[in-house]
């Protein structure tokens, strides 16, 4: 390879060494050997054709093991998959170089979109311009292309509506490949070309944001995550492993999922101190014990009931753990003097129409309520409450991409609920870093809200997704609507909308504009809440959540329907 990936500065190199061998021998004809009966001129002309010859040997001798390595090269890749790199920028270069050695993939060029007709080359292949359907196809048939490349995670999203759709009625492969960083911690790059995700196309291009004042605020802290099992909890977990915090403490009642999250903080975070606790937010005496024990300055509040259809048909256990678990940790945090408690909340909880919604809208009012009344004297403490809300992330457990990948797997169908039924995503890592920006910037009580991009109609998504996978929706994989589900909406709020929000320095951040409560108003409320919702009283713990929260509105639930149209 030494040999292989030589430049142009080899060349000088080389003259150097001819240099040097040809004064060498001057030396030895001049002063060693005067007595050689050639005259100055031959001698000269002796030296001078030694040190060229030397210099094209050594010059022959390299282009030769080149032309043959690329020669056995060939050989042994005939049967690789002749791809082209999207692009022409620095990263689809490098991405070239690296491929070099593939015994996977064979890179013939570069291609562009563009009108140029001019013949262009960049690290010694050709650039391809293509303007339309047309002439892609007559390049991809002419060089025999099995698929393309792209460097860049962002050029996939800009390209889904056309070169990706090329690829797709050509029947070519769609390849990503990962950061060259990424690559060199897991092994073999050509293993890390992989064909591109939905999960691809759904993210969004990296969020930046200040690390130092994040790492100022979590440094040497000791910090306490619950549900620091689940999708949102461990990545909090892994981001926070990494600003060199005091302690981390793992609360979660699923034992085997937490017991899975432990191993990997022993391989990966090996001079971490961490302890996973198993434990209940609705045992109020193990989350005494945990606070008692650890003292936690900083609480990231994940704990939580999430799917809309089960806490719709458990709505008791949906304010035993969203709400009165919520309202146990705030309470501890303040009796223990925790300096900053954020609640991860949902999108869910703007104009619920359904039992979980609500209930982590009565969680938020209930944290924000207590942290005003600190704030104005009329509770002792000075801990700070902060309330984040984002909607459906990428990849989470029990979420609609896993599922319908399964599906897909086991030959469909797919069924999504309604043909207009819309979403926001966002992937698990993004909203995990905003989480912390927002914790940061926090001063307390407010509720920030997430700039959550464009809105993804969910047969769309899944029309992609059987294309990714080779197969053609409605004739290979049938996509079948199955109607809303009880709690269901079709369309999620708009959480960034400017009438309802107030902007921050971080423009993917806002603060929303919400109604506010009085913490001695509401202490009743939530005692009773405590009692109905363990005493399972369902139907009155609904409508003492309708009560509390007038703008809750039940759809597709006929039985909790018909306490809307009872009179107050």
């Amino acid at each position: 390879n030494t040999i292989r990936f030589s430049q142009l500065k080899e060349l000088w190199r080389l003259a150097g060494s001819a240099l040097i061998k040809a004064v060498c021998i001057a030396i030895a004809i001049w002063f060693l050997l005067p007595q050689t009966g050639m005259h100055n001129s031959q001698k000269i002309v002796f030296v001078l054709f030694d040190g060229m010859l030397t210099f094209i040997v050594m010059v022959g001798f390299r282009i030769q093991l080149i032309l043959i390595y690329e020669f056995l090269l060939n050989l042994l890749n005939k049967k690789n998959m002749h791809i082209l790199i999207y692009g022409i920028d620095d990263k689809s270069v490098a991405l070239k170089v690296r491929l070099m050695n593939s015994s996977h993939y064979k890179v013939v060029g570069f291609c562009i979109y563009g009108t140029g007709d001019s013949i262009r080359r960049v690290a010694d292949l050709p650039v391809y311009s293509f303007k339309d359907e047309e002439c892609f196809n007559k390049l991809i048939h002419k060089k025999c292309i099995g698929g393309i490349l792209f460097a860049r995670y962002e050029n996939t999203r800009e390209e889904e509506d056309r070169l990706l759709q090329y690829c797709k009625r050509s029947g070519l492969k769609t390849l990503i490949s990962p950061s060259i960083s990424e690559a060199d911690e897991n092994g073999s790059f050509h293993q890390w070309v992989r064909p591109i995700k939905i999960e691809d196309l759904l993210g969004r291009s990296e969020i930046h944001i200040n690390m130092e004042e994040v790492m100022t605020e979590f440094c040497g802290k000791v910090v306490l995550v619950t549900g620091a099992a689940g999708s949102i909890g461990s990545e909090l977990c892994r981001q926070l492993a990494q600003m060199n915090i005091k302690k981390l403490i793992m609360f979660d009642s699923a034992e085997s999922p937490l017991h899975n999250v432990r191993l990997e903080f022993e391989k990966n975070y090996p001079g971490l101190d961490f302890v996973p606790v198993i434990g209940d937010v609705r045992v109020k005496e193990r989350l005494r014990m945990v606070f008692d024990i650890y003292q936690p300055q900083i609480i990231f509040h994940a704990a939580a009931y999430k799917h809309v259809p089960l806490m719709e048909e458990n709505p008791c256990e949906a304010v035993l753990v969203n709400v009165v678990g919520s309202r146990q940790v705030a309470d501890m945090a303040v009796e223990y003097g925790a300096e900053k408690m954020i609640m991860v909340s949902t999108d869910k909880a703007v104009n619920p129409t359904n039992v979980m919604g609500c209930s982590k809208r009565l969680a938020e009012i209930y944290v924000q309520s207590l942290g005003c009344a600190i704030r104005e004297g009329k509770v002792k403490g000075h801990t700070k409450f902060i309330t984040t809300r984002f909607g459906n992330v990428l990849g989470s457990n029990g979420s609609v991409i896993p599922r319908f990948k399964e599906q897909i797997e086991n030959g469909g169908p797919v069924t999504v609920t309604h043909p207009d039924i819309i979403r926001f995503f966002m992937t698990i890592p993004e909203a995990c870093r905003l989480v912390m920006e927002a914790a940061t910037m926090g001063e307390g009580n407010e509720i920030f809200v997430f700039e959550m991009g464009k809105a993804v109609k969910i047969v769309d998504l899944a029309t992609r997704m059987i294309e990714l996978a080779g197969y053609r929706p409605g004739e290979d994989i049938e996509i079948k609507f199955t109607g809303l589900r009880p709690g269901e909406k079709l369309y999620e709020e708009v959480l960034s909308d400017k009438e309802n929000t107030i902007p921050t320095e971080n423009k993917k951040i806002m603060i929303a504009k919400v109604r506010h409560y009085e913490y001695a108003d509401i202490l009743d409320t939530y005692t009773e809440f405590e009692k109905l919702s363990r005493t399972v009283k369902i139907m009155d713990t609904v409508k003492l959540m309708k009560k509390v929260v007038p703008e809750f509105k039940s759809k597709n639930s006929p039985r909790f329907e018909v306490l809307d149209k009872q009179p107050e």
